[in-house]
């Protein structure tokens, strides 16, 4: 059972299996989360093949993309955060950023997307939180 505390801040576990080191963006993007993200939320680091495959079958879109976001519909557990490591890379890359600020970038990014926002609809708010 989860207890108050646990409800009224974010916790964020970060896994890799892309070869990634994520040390600190849990803690960081716990930091930095809007006041009403609360709960819990998982962030995969992952090889681009798996986004590929999620993007394909959840999207209909047969490509990598960089972040992913499934929510879970549960007010405890907000969803998963799944970002591919190579188009990271390359977005850190052509950003002339280090990837620890891409993955900070895009773990921020899918979390507003577990919350709600949504770029594509929202008329610039979702840029103007990020």
């Amino acid at each position: 059972m989860a207890d108050s505390d646990s409800r009224r801040r974010l916790q964020v576990e970060v896994v890799s299996s892309g070869g990634v080191r994520v040390a600190g963006l849990g803690s960081w993007l716990e930091s930095v989360a809007p006041a009403r993200a609360k709960g819990s939320v998982a962030v995969a680091v992952v090889p681009d093949a798996r986004v590929r495959a999620l993007n394909s079958r959840y999207r209909r879109k047969n490509k990598p993309t960089d972040v992913l976001s499934f929510p879970s519909g549960n007010r405890d557990y907000l969803g998963d955060v799944v970002i591919a490591a190579g188009v990271a890379r390359r977005q850190a890359k052509e950003a002339g950023h280090s990837l620890q600020t891409e993955l900070r970038i895009l773990a921020l990014h899918g979390l507003l997307h577990l919350l709600g926002y949504d770029h594509v609809t929202d008329h610039g708010r979702m840029s103007r939180v990020e």
